[in-house]
């Protein structure tokens, strides 16, 4: 005959039943933590930025080139890429250096400013970038500022989380909500460009010449200069300044700043017709990742309060106490069927937010820059070049080496 303890003995032995509430202290913990994550970043301290106190001699402007910024790579984790897009990605790479080139001229420590599609022959201070982070909360850039001799003046990478009401606070041209991030870096480049001595400003200028003259014309100007083992640009004679060959490269470098100021008008109207649309999906998309991150908190919530609640039930089913187990017949089984409804609907919430994500995504096809083409005229004939930026300006490169070859006969 069975024995009589036998009979009331818990289906679930102490340490299996242990383990179930093991398991609950580790969803309420879950619980704990979630309703404690919060968007990353704190409110940071305005960067103010550095301005001439006054006008600065002509001699002692550098012109600066910013090549447009290379894309980078997407996030690959699923949850950090929701929302982002390859075509965003390549607008933000020609939106960022643009309105670098806007703070940067408001400092009156430049010359010209201008944002290339290549790398140009001829640049004094020349400015490079990669998106390492764009997603409208958080922005990482790594920049790269080289002077005409190919001396690297710095590398640093820029990083900042925006606050809600700094993702307010914006005007074109003027403050973008990573604002921070731009002066920062115009800053830094300031605070180089005043350790240099004058000399140094007449050199690079001068190499910045030279290396101008010797891709238009190797053939006669490759003497003038020389590189390191580093790969560091050095002058060996300059030319005489009424050099004929030296007048026609200075004639023809005016003609091809005029083509890289076209460009930059057709940059500053893509710029103008692009802000208002990507700071309202900047600020679309935080607003719609707050609501995911709300979504999922609940979510899962209602998932481990559910989970919560079937394993109360089998706890209590498995009490040595009949009476308990008798007497909470009716409870367990409200508790298994409102936990597994709670669940349930945990799952249905989640897919909440994944309709938020397709609303994020549905924006990312309004960035494509759509190019129009260019005249310019050679010699009094009108030319069009047609292509991407990138392509016009490589055709226009050709094309001047063209001129030059026709004119001076080599």
């Amino acid at each position: 005959m069975m024995d009589q303890n036998k009979r009331f003995e818990s289906p679930l032995k102490p340490t299996a039943l242990l383990s179930k509430l093991k398991i609950l202290s580790v969803l309420v913990m879950m619980i704990m933590l979630n309703a404690c994550s919060t968007i990353p970043g704190a409110a940071k301290v305005d960067v103010k930025p550095v301005i001439a106190q006054q006008e600065i001699n002509e001699d002692q402007l550098l012109n600066v080139s910013i090549k447009l910024f290379k894309p980078g790579e997407l996030p690959t984790n699923k949850d950090e890429k929701r929302g982002l897009s390859k075509e965003i990605r390549k607008s933000e790479a020609r939106y960022m250096p643009i309105h670098l080139k806007y703070t940067m001229q408001r400092t009156g420590f430049w010359g010209n400013v201008r944002v290339i599609p290549d790398d140009n022959e001829g640049s004094e201070i020349i400015i490079k970038g990669i998106i390492i982070n764009s997603d409208g909360e958080n922005s990482e850039l790594k920049i790269t500022v080289f002077d005409a001799s190919n001396k690297k003046w710095f590398e640093k990478t820029y990083n900042e989380t925006v606050t809600i009401a700094q993702q307010k606070e914006t005007e074109i041209e003027k403050k973008d909500r990573f604002q921070n991030i731009y002066n920062k870096i115009s800053n830094d480049i300031i605070e180089h460009r005043l350790n240099i001595k004058s000399t140094e400003i007449k050199r690079i200028k001068e190499i910045a010449e030279i290396r101008f003259a010797n891709y238009m014309a190797p053939e006669k100007f490759t003497g003038y200069i020389g590189k390191d083992k580093e790969g560091i640009v050095h002058l060996r004679k300059l030319p005489a300044n009424d050099d004929s060959m030296l007048t026609r490269v200075r004639s023809i470098k005016a003609r091809d700043d005029m083509l890289v100021d076209t460009i930059n008008n057709y940059y500053d109207l893509y710029y103008a017709d692009m802000w208002e649309n990507y700071d309202n999906w900047r600020k679309f998309r935080s607003e719609e990742l707050q609501n995911i991150r709300e979504i999922e908190r609940k979510a899962t919530t209602q998932k481990i309060l559910g989970a919560a609640a079937i394993l109360g039930a089998i706890a209590l089913g498995a009490s040595n106490n009949s009476d308990v187990r008798n007497s909470t017949g009716g409870l367990r089984t409200v508790m298994i069927a409102g936990g597994g409804y709670a669940v349930y609907q945990g799952f249905q919430t989640s897919k909440e937010s994944e309709i938020n994500k397709e609303a994020i995504e549905e924006l990312g096809a309004s960035f494509e820059i759509d190019v129009e083409p260019i005249l310019v005229d050679v010699n009094g004939k009108t030319m069009t070049l047609t292509g991407t930026a990138d392509q016009q300006y490589g055709k226009w490169r050709e094309l001047l080496k063209e001129i030059h070859i026709k004119e001076t006969a080599f």
